[in-house]
C-alpha cells in the first residue's frame, strides 16, 4: 500500500492532473471515481489505484484487475474532486489520426472546434457526439485540453469511445477536408438557416469560442456558413447547445429521411 503523498509515482500523477503539457508528453491522463474507473478499456489502463474501502465495496468488479492500494489521504491528493470516491487510474491516450476518421466512413460526420475554453462545454459536446453517432472531434490547439479532469468527468465515459484529435494546423485541416470531399459548415451569426442544407453527405461542422465565435480566417474557409434561428433578443446559444442542435439535425436527416 502507498501511504505517502511524497511517493514518486503519486507526485507524477498529481503533476499530470494539473498540467496539460505533461499529459500530452506522457500520452496519458487521469480518471477517477467508480463509473469512469470501470469504463476504461482494460488495455488502456497503465496504472490503477484504489483505497481499501473501495476494494471492499467493489470486490466483485475488481476481480482480475491489477491495482495498487493507497490510503484515503493519497487518494485525495491524486483526485481532482473534493470528495473522491476511492479510485483513480492512469490511462493511455487514444492516438487516432485524421486519416483514420476519414477512412472510417464514406460519409464522415465530424465536429470541428476552434478555441473552446469551457471544460463543461467540451465535455458535453464529446458526450453528445457519441450519442449522435459522430465519427470524431477535431480541435485546434487553442481549445481546452480534452484530458482536463473537468472535461473527462463531464463526458460520462464518452472520452473513451469518441475519437478526439488536436491539430497544430487547423486552417490546413479545414482545407484538407474540403479537398477530400467533406462539406464544411461554419456555425456563424451571418449564415443561412441551418436546416435548409443537406447533411447526408460527408459533413463537418465548425463550432467556435464561447464568447467570440469562430475566427474570420476559419469561418472564411468553410464551404457554407449556417445559423440556428432564434427569437427574442437572444444573440447566440451556448456552444454545446448549438453543437447539439446541429448534430441532431444531422442525425434526423441521416436516420429518418
Amino acid at each position: 500500500m502507498i501511504t505517502s503523498t511524497s511517493n514518486a509515482r503519486i507526485k507524477n500523477l498529481v503533476h499530470l492532473k494539473k498540467n496539460a503539457r505533461a499529459r500530452k508528453q506522457e500520452g496519458a491522463f487521469l480518471v477517477e471515481g467508480p463509473r469512469m474507473f470501470f469504463e476504461v478499456p482494460k488495455d488502456r489502463i497503465l496504472e490503477a489505484y484504489v483505497t481499501k474501502s473501495f476494494e471492499e465495496k467493489y470486490k466483485t468488479e475488481l476481480a482480475g484487475c491489477s491495482y495498487e492500494l493507497v490510503t484515503e489521504e493519497v487518494c485525495r491528493r491524486i483526485c481532482d474532486t473534493r470528495t473522491p470516491q476511492g479510485a483513480a487510474a492512469l490511462v493511455r491516450r487514444d492516438e487516432t489520426r485524421v486519416e483514420d476518421l476519414l477512412d472510417k466512413s464514406p460519409k464522415p460526420f465530424l465536429i470541428l472546434l476552434e478555441n473552446l475554453q469551457d471544460p463543461g462545454n467540451l465535455g458535453t459536446i464529446i458526450r453528445t457526439a457519441e450519442a449522435a453517432g459522430a465519427d470524431g472531434i477535431i480541435m485546434n490547439e487553442g481549445t481546452v485540453d480534452p484530458y482536463n479532469p473537468k472535461v473527462i468527468r463531464s463526458t460520462m465515459g464518452a472520452i473513451f469511445r469518441v475519437p478526439i484529435i488536436s491539430v497544430p494546423d487547423f486552417p490546413g485541416l479545414v482545407r484538407e477536408l474540403g479537398m477530400r470531399g467533406v462539406h464544411v459548415y461554419a456555425a456563424h451569426l451571418q449564415g443561412k438557416i441551418f436546416y435548409e442544407y443537406d447533411y447526408r453527405e460527408a459533413s463537418a461542422f465548425l463550432i467556435g469560442n464561447e464568447g467570440n465565435g469562430l475566427s474570420d480566417e476559419i469561418s472564411g474557409l468553410a464551404e457554407r456558413k449556417i445559423r440556428i434561428p432564434m427569437e427574442g433578443s437572444v444573440e447566440s446559444l451556448n456552444a454545446s447547445v448549438a453543437a447539439t442542435i446541429i448534430m441532431y439535425e444531422t442525425v434526423r436527416q441521416r436516420s429518418w429521411t
